[in-house]
């Protein structure tokens, strides 16, 4: 789902990280921020281009205030009745400049709030626009163990008591990494990464049955836990059923659609002796070979169409 922030949230959120402290327009902390992009008005106040995007935040530098600054009585009116036109969710000045007196009034008359920050603009839009796509990425919460084995994000699902949290328990003591457990919360970031976090409540711990709830962090250091971690593969546990035809040779790979992005996806039977903690870290090492575009069973195949075609040849000589 598409999320959104109000300027409030913003304020509150990026006080440290941006610097942003509110200079106007206080009735309009309520509204709404729905996209992680902006726009600088700087054309679009000399009449040089007429689309105003209404969902944006206005941006203005130096060379817009300036600019605004500069203008006679009739051609500054005509200018603010462009950015009167729209229900922009914000005005944020940049360069710790002090908001002209115009946009101060303006603000309050149309409850847009006006903020300010000391960063510069360019510097200013690279850490906010980065900010906001993280904010507002679409997301779900899915249930399942997210580990990072070998640099690769593996995200373990399964039905309840199948043993993801016991192979991701198996995992982190072979000094691989939790993320999540139970309750994994992926995230989308353009244009098609997908990256996997915890809740402020579950970060750290892990339930494992007949020991209950165990903090990660506590029992293995810092170096066995990760904040976030972008997703490269999913593994399904499932009851191992010998009526079930299971993939044995590997040379269609499956795929796992998540918010619209597909990742490679492998099912892996669960049955007593099975050491599933073992497949999952060869799954993630032969991941890391298909990324450097090795993969062992079309190169098994290659290898077996040759050996055929020598034995025919063999055969059609005597």
């Amino acid at each position: 789902m598409m999320l959104t922030i109000s300027v409030g949230e913003l304020l509150k959120e990026t006080a440290e990280r941006l610097g942003l402290k509110l200079a106007a327009g206080e009735k309009g902390l309520s509204n709404k921020i729905a996209t992680s992009r902006i726009q600088k008005p700087g054309l679009l106040l000399t009449g040089l281009l007429e689309k105003l995007h209404s969902d944006r935040i206005q941006i203005f530098g130096k060379a817009e205030i300036d600019y605004m600054k500069s203008l006679p009585p009739d051609r500054l009116k005509a200018a603010l009745k462009v950015l009167e036109r729209v229900n922009t969710p914000c005005f944020i000045i940049t360069r710790k400049q002090k908001p002209p007196a115009f946009l101060s009034s303006l603000a309050e008359k149309r409850k847009i709030p006006l903020l300010s920050t000391h960063l510069t603009t360019s510097l200013f839009i690279e850490r906010f626009t980065k900010y906001l796509e993280e904010r507002l990425a679409p997301m779900i919460t899915m249930h399942g163990v997210l580990v990072d084995v070998l640099g690769v994000g593996i995200l373990i699902l399964g039905k309840s008591g199948i043993g993801k949290s016991e192979c991701a328990l198996d995992l982190i003591t072979r000094g691989y990494r939790l993320i999540s457990d139970d309750a994994v919360i992926i995230k989308r970031m353009p244009p098609t990464t997908l990256f996997g976090i915890a809740s402020d409540i579950i970060r750290y711990h892990m339930e494992v049955r007949g020991l209950g709830i165990i903090n990660v962090r506590d029992l293995f250091g810092i170096t066995a836990i990760r904040e976030k971690k972008q997703m490269d593969i999913v593994v399904e546990l499932v009851k191992w059923d010998p009526d079930e035809e299971y993939d044995r040779l590997g040379f269609e790979e499956g795929q796992y659609e998540i918010l619209g992005v597909k990742l490679p996806f492998l099912k892996v039977p669960v049955s007593p002796g099975r050491s599933i903690a073992t497949i999952v870290e060869v799954a993630a090492r032969n991941q890391l070979l298909k990324i450097m575009g090795y993969h062992s069973a079309i190169e098994f195949n290659k290898d077996l169409d040759l050996a055929i075609r020598e034995n025919r040849k063999r055969a059609s000589r005597r």
